[in-house]
């Protein structure tokens, strides 16, 4: 099945993530650092989980809880009620994640690795996990934080363009990188960077 890969802007919007498990506080910790309004609903929470900023409802999942929610995650492991959650976010047009269950998926979720504003994801559309985390462990390795220094720069970049009138489609970014790459002593084997400079 093909996916359409997206990144979403979830500042300041409700998400729901049924369970309260360390699968739940993994998904939990990636939502917050994309600045969701998160809830958690689960009978059971664990410490880390408890100890952050979410909001917690501490019972068994009912039908319609998912009402209000944008984005819906469960982290259960009980496939009826993923099932009922499933059904419950179909009905409401609401875009749904089971964990480890892809045919209770209306998306998925990669692997993901961020140095600042960088963000890499792998993705196997769900098929295999474990390789999406596998090749993001390799990518975090080649991926220094000196690239979180080279999105800030090219940020700058772009928007000194912007001052002057011009559309950042007709620059010649290579040239620009290439340079950039340099002046912070970026390794940039991962790259292959072979620009005139």
């Amino acid at each position: 099945m093909g996916q359409f890969p997206i990144n979403l802007n979830l500042a300041g919007r409700p998400v729901l993530v049924v369970g309260g498990g360390r699968i739940a506080l993994r998904k939990v910790q990636q939502l917050l650092l994309a600045d969701a309004d998160v809830t958690v609903l689960s009978p059971s929470i664990v410490d880390e989980l408890r100890a952050l900023p979410v909001a917690k409802i501490e019972r068994e999942y009912r039908i319609g809880d998912v009402s209000g929610y944008r984005l819906v995650i469960t982290a259960t492991g009980v496939r009826v009620v993923d099932q009922q959650i499933y059904d419950d976010c179909e009905i409401r047009n609401i875009w749904v994640n089971s964990a480890d269950d892809p045919e209770r998926c209306a998306f998925t979720l990669p692997a993901t690795m961020r140095r600042g504003e960088l963000m890499v994801t792998v993705s196997t559309a769900g098929a295999s996990p474990a390789l999406a985390s596998f090749l993001r462990s390799r990518l975090e390795s080649a991926i220094g934080p000196g690239f979180a220094a080279l999105v800030d720069r090219l940020a700058a970049e772009r928007v000194a363009v912007h001052a002057e009138g011009r559309s950042t489609e007709d620059v010649d970014w290579a040239p620009v990188i290439a340079r950039a790459i340099d002046e912070l002593g970026i390794d940039s084997a991962l790259l292959s960077v072979e620009v005139a400079r």
